[in-house]
């Protein structure tokens, strides 16, 4: 069933927070080998948005968002959860990771025409990207519960408890640690 057609609690929280690899899109960034540009697009089908970019050339692999996370987005750009926001806390491993995550955010759609860098900067100050808090270098670091989190609080505005956080963690619980750490 469409994510448009789901039910929509009455209370939504003010920031969906993302984790990137393995949350939003597959393969992990740094395994890839190079920054996907324009001519790295692949095109495919967005579901009943029509055509765009479904995923972008990294080397040898190709970057790919999850179905059901461009069926997210495309109802937050639609407005069907209102003014809610959206951020991303994601510890990719190595600057490399960070730039071709940063610029696959700039190339993939959610509907043609419209990236998932566009939907996430929605709400947010024109040219801002203190919502997308990517990597480890410092003030950041691997405990985004230290790092991440308390930067998007600091920069958004928004508190813990209006947050919402995706994270897919497999050596530990992420979404449980920023719960203990960030009151």
């Amino acid at each position: 069933m469409p994510v448009s057609k789901r039910f929509i609690p009455a209370v939504l929280p003010e920031l969906i927070v993302f984790d990137l690899d393995h949350c939003v899109w597959l393969p992990e960034t740094y395994t890839l080998d190079s920054i996907p540009t324009t001519k790295d697009k692949v095109i495919g089908s967005l579901g009943s948005a029509g055509n765009g970019c479904t995923g972008v050339k990294c080397g040898n692999a190709t970057l790919s968002p999850f179905p059901e996370v461009v069926e997210i987005m495309q109802a937050i750009e639609a407005g069907t959860y209102g003014n809610i926001k959206v951020a991303a806390a994601s510890s990719a491993d190595t600057p490399h990771a960070v730039k071709i995550a940063k610029s696959a955010l700039q190339l993939l759609e959610v509907k043609p025409g419209v990236t998932f860098h566009q939907v996430m900067a929605r709400g947010w100050p024109e040219g801002s990207t203190d919502h997308l808090q990517i990597g480890r270098t410092p003030p950041l670091s691997s405990d985004k519960a230290t790092a991440h989190f308390p930067v998007l609080k600091k920069l958004t505005g928004v508190e813990y408890t209006g947050m919402l956080f995706f994270d897919d963690c497999n050596w530990g619980d992420h979404c449980g640690t920023v719960v203990r750490k960030c009151k």
